[in-house]
């Protein structure tokens, strides 16, 4: 007779439900997209955050780009990014992502970025460059450029939304509780700030929340209504999936419908598009976020 393993409630707990598996990304269009990021060495937050979206926007033919490295100067818990001293930025990477952007021939285009605190301006001046030549090369491309924390250095901030994106995006991550333990070296506060100074300066404005990490139901309606205060039109909201086992642990798997009122929490309490549900990431269905009335 075969003994099978005891499975602890807490393993059960930790396995992921139906609702979250995804296809393995395979397909023409994938292969296609693959090769020009290889061709161009530019690197996709698409692999870099293992986002499990992957092989349905690849297959579409599109791609987040991730600008001014792969080495990020913060060690939030959360992220699958690699933590260290980055190595000097590539001043030629702006033409080589608007060429990409161009061969791949997107419509929309999503741009983020690692954080970059040890540069005098966070990075501002490639953010600048990377979204006036792609609108140079592909002048009916829309972009949303999905912006790192400026730690306060509000000029970085302008130069960064002054290149004529459609969408600037800045991820809130998670509840105000939680941020030292999710965000240790980002402050609440000044992340809504951020969106706020974004905001006035006439753009629309996008940020995400990870679900699962130990919030409640409150804090996540707090939360919008922070954002509702400090100019937010658009949140995304996603189920936290821990990148390995050194990252912080997910503390509950949320359930699709709860995902649902959340939405309909968000759209009464003010906010223009609210894009929610467990496998959801900052730029999925991004090219619907640049038309929402503001």
């Amino acid at each position: 007779m075969i003994e099978l393993p005891v499975v602890s409630e807490k393993e059960k707990q930790k396995r992921k439900p139906d609702w979250l598996r995804v296809k393995l990304p395979v397909g023409k269009e994938y292969a296609s997209v693959r090769k020009l990021v290889d061709q161009h060495k530019l690197h996709t937050i698409c692999e870099s955050g293992n986002c499990p979206n992957m092989g349905e926007c690849w297959g579409a033919g599109t791609a987040t780009f991730m600008i001014l490295g792969n080495v990020c100067t913060r060690s939030c818990t959360f992220c699958a990014v690699a933590t260290g001293r980055p190595p000097e930025y590539d001043e030629d990477e702006p033409q080589r992502v608007a060429e990409a952007i161009k061969l791949m021939g997107v419509k929309h285009a999503v741009i983020t970025s690692v954080n970059r605190d040890e540069l005098k301006d966070r990075g501002a001046e490639i953010w600048y460059q990377t979204v006036v030549k792609t609108k140079e090369l592909s002048p009916e491309t829309t972009i949303e450029t999905l912006i790192p924390d400026t730690k306060g250095n509000w000029d970085a901030l302008y130069r960064m939304i002054d290149g004529g994106q459609e969408v600037v995006s800045h991820n809130m991550e998670t509840v105000e509780r939680l941020y030292k333990r999710v965000r240790p070296q980002a402050k609440y506060a000044r992340s809504l700030e951020q969106t706020k100074l974004t905001k006035e300066a006439g753009k629309r404005t996008k940020s995400g929340i990870m679900l699962g990490v130990g919030e409640t139901v409150d804090e996540v309606h707090n939360a919008m209504d922070d954002l509702v205060e400090h100019g937010l039109d658009i949140l995304t909201l996603g189920q936290y999936l821990q990148p390995t086992k050194m990252h912080l642990e997910v503390a509950e798997f949320i359930h699709p419908d709860q995902f649902e009122a959340y939405k309909e929490e968000g759209l009464r309490r003010g906010l223009k598009y609210v894009e929610s549900g467990p496998l959801v990431r900052s730029s999925y269905h991004a090219e619907r976020h640049v038309n929402v009335p503001i």
